[in-house]
């Protein structure tokens, strides 16, 4: 195999010493302008490479960032969300020369382990906090074993680490603002877990907005999971018609998929009998029939921002929240006005 070119090699080519190569090309002073540009010339017409266990070694960094998910493993496989967040997160993270981490965790004991082993062992240099929960206890335990995090989302405790957020509740208020001015009057929303921060949160906002506009309206709680929304759905659609809802908003997209497919199999028509929408966004939602009205998210744009922040963190900079572009209402053949309005 051709050996790899060294900073000894870089030296010789450049006419000076190995101390010179390493201060220029690891950015420390003591090199003047025109000579460190000379050296990272040579350096790149000779094909050098930084040593990534090398620099490790002398900087304490990992060059890997942490994201540990505490989900039924089920879950996350029928979720594009997730798959698309990884790409974002990917799209950054190779790009700079770094690795993502990721473990699958079933309960919070093997997560604070899992938290204590990566940061304890040196393995990560900083961790990715997703599916934030009430009085979420992560953030202080990163904050204890001495690391740094980006949360995806405000966490509703204090936190000492940058948050990216999107805003859901205006996209949220005007999806029932629309399917109630479509004539729909009974609405129900699958809501996923209570006790994650976005779960509550979109919960909240679909009771404000209904309660405001005087609908008659029920929330069935679920896990976010397909399996529960269908069975969510299969209740609602089981009511007397007098209560049935003529709407349903899915807290997620998959949730939402899966009711559709409970609410045809029962023989509803969507959306001629029962509307469904969903939350997320996901690019499967365009693709199934009736194409699913939701709301816009792009799970890979979170990915890019989370890595892009948290690398900044790692690197020194001060923490600086961002903001994503607010959730958007998308309208497609998922909803229409009720056949029978009341």
């Amino acid at each position: 195999m051709e050996r790899r070119p060294t900073i000894t090699d870089v030296a010789r080519h450049a006419g000076v010493s190995k101390g010179l190569v390493s201060l220029a090309l690891n950015d420390r002073p003591g090199v003047n302008a025109d000579t460190r540009a000379r050296i990272r010339t040579v350096a790149a017409d000779i094909g050098w490479r930084p040593n990534a266990a090398a620099r490790s070694l002398t900087s304490r960094r990992t060059a890997a960032l942490g994201l540990v998910v505490t989900r039924d493993p089920s879950i996350i496989e029928t979720d594009p969300f997730f798959a698309a967040f990884i790409a974002g997160l990917e799209a950054v993270l190779s790009e700079r020369g770094q690795v993502l981490v990721l473990s699958v965790v079933p309960d919070a004991a093997a997560e604070e382990r899992t938290y204590r082993t990566l940061a304890g062992d040196g393995r990560v240099d900083g961790f990715i906090i997703t599916d934030l929960r009430r009085q979420d206890p992560r953030v202080a335990l990163v904050a204890e074993l001495g690391s740094v995090a980006v949360t995806l989302g405000e966490p509703d405790v204090a936190s000492p680490f940058p948050a990216v957020r999107r805003e859901y509740e205006q996209g949220i208020d005007d999806l029932v603002r629309y399917l109630a001015g479509l004539g729909h009057t009974r609405i129900a929303h699958v809501a996923g877990n209570d006790d994650m921060l976005h779960g509550h949160a979109r919960r909240e906002q679909f009771e404000r907005t209904a309660e405001a506009l005087g609908l008659r309206w029920r929330v069935v709680p679920t896990d976010f999971s397909p399996e529960a929304g269908a069975a969510a759905t299969e209740s609602l659609l089981a009511l007397d018609p007098v209560d049935r809802p003529t709407a349903i908003v899915h807290g997620n997209d998959p949730m939402a998929i899966a009711g559709m497919a409970v609410a045809q199999r029962l023989g509803f028509r969507v959306p001629e009998d029962v509307s469904i929408s969903g939350l997320d966004g996901s690019q499967i939602g365009r693709h199934v029939y009736p194409a699913l009205t939701t709301l816009d998210n792009d799970p890979a744009e979170w990915g890019r921002v989370v890595a892009a922040t948290l690398l900044d963190l790692v690197d020194g900079e001060d923490p600086v929240d961002r903001t994503l572009t607010p959730a958007r209402l998308i309208v497609r053949g998922s909803t229409a006005a009720p056949r029978h309005p009341a």
